[in-house]
């Protein structure tokens, strides 16, 4: 008998998985895993792209050419986690006629594959990044799952600060010895993580706490003021904590637009590059996700295409040079464009990261939302020594079509970081930039 027929489940795989997590083929234990005949055709088609599709897409690859050594891949190969890999070219003889039309897509072959094994009395479950492609799958009675291993509990995810009510005398104590090693009531506290401490006996008296791991609570030092930036509210105040700080090499800022999280990083890092000269250099970098994911639709040379995908964070280096009000609108644009232009900043799309080290740079990656967790790894393997990294987003506002607010790489990391003494993050829940923007936010 072949060892794939005594597997309990058969999981299909679309081809957005394994460009998802090019190692998912590990992940399911003690099962048979295919991959359609019509998934090798379409990772042929994206090998030669120069963008993280196409790296992972070669990733993939190898893996599915070292396997072949262990046998034939229609046969079925043995995987290290006890199940087994089989590249199927038979389907279904027949879809249903709406799914065919005029022509046989791609992703209908591949649900014909699943259909073909379902019919055989196998217990397929089709796995796919594509929800539309598993709302067909589910119409056809096919089992159907998204790829969830590196899911983040959105619900509840890590915001990096909290209330809570303490005693006078604790609050006192704070104070007065700049230390608290323990607080009565307040348990699983993580590194660099805030609290709101308010007074159970005068509901007026609160203080500002971040507690360092092995260390204790330590009061909120005085406010940071980069770039002659003033925190608006308390969550901006943490974050900003948490830019200026030498020791925290990796910030993550999450929540809706207009809370202000761009606007922060920037004005922390042109403190660091141009004032305190703690980094060499700022890059900013942002995911380009167009419709086909490419820049290569937009005329001119990388840097022209670039800038216009740029136009944010230009926009909040004009408010920042603009934050005096005692400037000329010629002077505020002149200002913004020679910083915009020097060799300290670096403007460059998140594509193009790969390969590079990155030693004593400031680094943020605005919108990273849509930035998968594979790609999120890239970008933070590139950070030499003394780099900083922050990344900025709102896990409800995603464009890449693969990713939803749990999936999505900026949760993940979220999540995975949240224990580390090298970390910190904040989630906003207020929008700052205008009343407008609130109400926007809130009723549409």
């Amino acid at each position: 008998m072949n060892p794939a027929q005594r597997l309990a489940k058969t999981f299909v795989l679309d081809t957005n998985v394994l460009i998802h997590d090019p190692g998912c083929l590990t992940r399911f234990e003690r099962s048979k895993v295919v991959l359609p005949l019509a998934v090798i055709e379409e990772l042929d088609n994206f090998k030669r792209l120069n963008d993280d599709r196409g790296y992972s897409v070669r990733q993939a690859a190898r893996q599915l050419d070292r396997l072949r050594s262990k046998g034939k891949l229609s046969e079925g190969v043995p995987l290290e986690h006890g199940g087994v890999l089989v590249i199927e070219y038979r389907r279904a003889e027949k879809l249903p006629s709406q799914f065919e039309g005029t022509s046989i897509k791609k992703d209908n072959e591949i649900l014909a594959t699943a259909l073909f094994l379902k019919e055989k009395g196998e217990n397929v479950v089709f796995i796919s990044k594509d929800m539309n492609l598993r709302i067909k799958a589910e119409i056809l009675g096919i089992e159907t799952e998204d790829y969830e291993r590196e899911k983040a509990p959105i619900q509840g995810l890590y915001k990096g600060w909290r209330e809570a009510t303490v005693s006078q005398a604790e609050v006192d104590k704070l104070f007065k010895e700049h230390k608290l090693a323990e607080l009565k009531g307040v348990e699983d506290l993580r590194a660099n993580e805030f609290l709101i401490l308010k007074s159970a006996e005068n509901p007026s008296a609160s203080a500002l706490a971040k507690f360092k791991a092995g260390f204790g609570l330590v009061p909120l030092q005085a406010q940071h003021k980069p770039w002659g930036v003033k925190p608006l509210n308390v969550q901006q105040r943490f974050a900003m904590d948490l830019l200026m700080d030498k020791d925290i090499s990796l910030v993550t800022l999450i929540g809706v637009p207009g809370s202000g999280k761009t606007l922060l990083a920037l004005a922390a890092g042109l403190e660091h590059v141009f004032e305190s000269r703690l980094y060499r250099r700022l890059l900013i970098s942002r995911p380009v996700v167009p419709v086909g994911r490419d820049i290569g639709f937009l005329p001119g040379t990388k840097e022209e295409k670039l800038a216009t995908w740029m136009g944010a964070v230009k926009d909040n280096i004009e408010f920042l040079c603009d934050s005096s009000g005692q400037v000329t609108q010629e002077e505020v644009l002149s200002d913004a464009s020679d910083i915009f232009d020097s060799d300290k900043i670096e403007v460059e799309a998140v594509s193009f990261l790969r390969g590079r080290s990155l030693p004593r740079m400031y680094i943020i990656i605005d919108d990273a939302q849509n930035l998968t967790p594979h790609e999120v790894k890239t970008i933070i393997s590139r950070a030499g020594e003394g780099t900083k990294v922050v990344l900025t987003g709102d896990p409800y506002q995603i464009d890449n079509p693969y990713l939803d607010a749990a999936s999505n790489g900026l949760s993940n990391l979220v999540e995975r970081f949240k224990d580390q003494k090298v970390a910190g993050t904040v989630k906003f829940d207020k929008i700052e930039r205008s009343g407008l923007a609130a109400l926007a936010s809130e009723l549409l």
